[in-house]
């Protein structure tokens, strides 16, 4: 079953440039892929129509059975539940705490003080962040830092994880780190699409691959196409 679709979905903004032009393809449940393509190609709009922060020109995005054109009003911070989003640059509350900026996501939920505690503990620990639970962002380094953000998007346990270029601001080892964590999530029921320019770092994931050009969906290169390159 598709947890995505985009059925000829092209997004224009005021001037007449053409961010996405008719991009249709679809993440299945329980899948990881990555989206790849030069600076500017629409990856990241992309992944604003996703969660909401943009809207189509032409086409729809669904999202299971749900056509997010039709999702207004109270209804989006409802569908953003679904959805987790990572940041290259993590967006932490620098005067909060790890487990205070981890805890936020299901606070505005509404969800119990105790189910709260124990969601945030599990998920700081699985990401190996047990100990730093008090620190404050600024304590942390980058690859710490960048694994909060990636707590925050996950403690909801979402459908779908977006990520745009995580790793961009790390070194290669806390990169791979970081997309070894990424390659587990669908086991655990969350499919995973992750914007990236680092074509080295996605050769070596062998996971599907979309690339786009200005706006267009050029290939969709399956990961048994990656392993004969």
């Amino acid at each position: 079953m598709a947890v995505l679709r985009f059925d000829n979905v092209s997004k224009q903004y005021p001037g007449g440039h053409a961010a996405l032009s008719d991009v249709s393809f679809e993440v299945r449940a329980g899948e990881m892929l990555f989206v790849t393509g030069h600076s500017g190609a629409g990856k990241s709009t992309l992944l604003k129509l996703i969660h909401l922060s943009e809207r189509p020109s032409r086409g729809a995005v669904l999202f299971g059975e749900r056509n997010l054109l039709r999702v207004r009003g109270r209804r989006v911070p409802l569908h953003r539940r679904e959805v987790g989003v990572v940041f290259q640059d993590h967006r932490l509350l620098a005067d909060r705490t790890v487990q205070e900026n981890v805890s936020l996501p299901l606070i505005l939920r509404g969800m119990k003080r105790a189910e709260i505690g124990k969601r945030v503990r599990s998920i700081l620990e699985r990401l190996g962040l047990g100990a730093r639970e008090r620190a404050l962002p600024t304590q942390l380094s980058a690859g710490e830092q960048q694994r909060v953000g990636i707590a925050r998007a996950l403690v909801g346990e979402p459908r779908l994880l977006v990520a745009d270029e995580p790793t961009g601001n790390l070194d290669p080892t806390l990169s791979a780190e970081i997309m070894a964590l990424f390659a587990e999530l669908p086991e655990r029921g969350t499919s995973v699409l992750v914007a990236s320019h680092d074509l080295g770092l996605v050769k070596r994931m062998k996971r599907r691959v979309l690339v786009l050009d200005h706006g267009q969906l050029v290939d969709d290169i399956s990961p048994e196409d990656l392993a004969d390159e």
